[in-house]
């Protein structure tokens, strides 16, 4: 793997965090927002210091030779208790619990990063190693003790990473869920850069030369690792604010019916709001809604309640379970309302006792039941048809 290689992945988690950061500044108290930043900023990190060109760089401008790599090691480190920490507050629970697991997840692997330092310090590496440090030096002293160290506290992370997505996997659904595996398929290939890379170094300490596994096999399986977790911690969020936004804009025509049905009740030179083309699903189905129930409010002295029983009555005995009975009985009463209100356009009705105003939904979904059964229920057809004749 050459340096693009590298600085691609890192320019990827940058822009991801150009995204993010405007939300932690807005909210920077959310846990974990903070483990999101933070784990995309040690990411790109990661990817970035590790790049050869990047590792001759840094060992050029602080004269300390090989320094890259206890750096790059620290940073991995870091990125893996980064990934721990945000699943701990992904997962969610009560406060005091998350705070406790990623305290001590910190603070262990803070351990490891200082432990790193202080065998690197206590060790020699007088030739530089831009691309096989790890073998080069598995049999010096303390940079053997240094690099297996690193080692075992990604493998660790990686299979409690492993183990606790996979458990959640299997008791959530939907692009959760989705997102779950993808994150243990990415975690595998951490699995597979760990397991080359303790090979390479196993057999330099028992004499053999597999170097080609750490220099060649472990860079690309580490950088498909990463790029796919991190798409498995993306997913769920971005998916499901797109399902929300369809689900929205499926609400939003569900009204249609019932929001037309009752535009005749509003007295002529109502202001309308007029919605930007750019509004937002949600804001739009806001406006909707609020004109249904202003309808309702206009059409209220026009309501039968006993047309409104009747219907219901119907509704149920052509076998229509509780709830759609009710909004085909709603329905029925608003389409019966609505051409009583046309009968009188001179407002004649209103005025008299407020007992004959009836609320008639109480939320998105009862509105919803009402539009569909204005389109679609026979009993509501039947009413249409009889108040046309009468």
């Amino acid at each position: 793997m050459n340096g693009k290689d590298y600085y691609i992945p890192a320019a990827a988690m940058a822009v991801s965090l150009a995204f993010k950061l405007p939300a932690l500044r807005h909210n920077w108290r959310d846990p974990l927002l903070r483990s999101v930043v933070a784990l995309l900023t040690l990411a790109g990190a990661v990817f970035t210091f590790a790049a050869p060109p990047t590792i001759a760089a840094v060992n050029r401008w602080t004269g300390i030779v090989n320094v890259s790599a206890p750096l790059v090691y620290c940073l991995i480190t870091a990125f893996s208790a980064s990934c721990l920490v945000l699943m701990v507050n992904w997962r969610g629970g009560p406060a005091e619990r998350t705070q406790g697991v990623s305290r001590r997840w910190i603070l262990g692997y803070s351990v490891v990063v200082a432990a790193l330092v202080v065998l690197f310090a206590l060790g020699e590496t007088p030739v530089e190693r831009l691309r096989d440090f790890d073998t080069y030096y598995a049999n010096t002293p303390y940079i053997g003790h240094m690099i297996a160290l690193y080692l075992l506290a990604h493998f660790v992370a990686a299979v409690v990473m492993m183990v606790l997505c996979w458990r959640w996997s299997l008791q959530v659904r939907g692009w959760l869920r989705i997102g779950l595996v993808i994150i243990v398929i990415g975690y595998i290939f951490n699995l597979a850069y760990d397991a080359t890379k303790m090979t390479a170094v196993g057999a330099r300490w028992t004499g053999h030369d597999l170097d080609g596994l750490s220099t060649y096999a472990a860079p690309p399986l580490a950088s498909l690792g990463a790029l796919i977790s991190a798409m498995g911690f993306v997913v769920p969020l971005v998916c499901q604010r797109l399902s929300d936004h369809w689900e929205s804009w499926a609400t939003y025509r569900g009204l249609g019916p019932l929001w037309h049905e009752v535009q005749i009740s509003a007295p002529s030179g109502t202001p309308s709001v007029q919605m930007a083309w750019w509004s937002a699903a949600e804001l739009r189905v806001i406006q909707r809604e609020s004109d249904i129930h202003d309808g309702f409010l206009h059409l209220g002295p026009y309501f039968d309640k006993g047309l409104r029983d009747g219907a219901y009555d119907s509704a149920v005995a052509e076998g229509a379970d509780e709830e759609t009975a009710r909004a085909v009985a709603e329905a029925a009463m608003v389409a019966a309302a609505v051409r009583a209100r046309s009968a009188d356009p001179d407002g004649k009705i209103i005025g008299e006792d407020e007992e004959t105003v009836v609320d008639t939904a109480d939320g998105p979904r009862d509105l919803l039941r009402i539009s569909q059964a204005l389109r679609h229920s026979p009993v509501v057809q039947a009413v249409r048809r009889r108040e046309v004749s009468v």
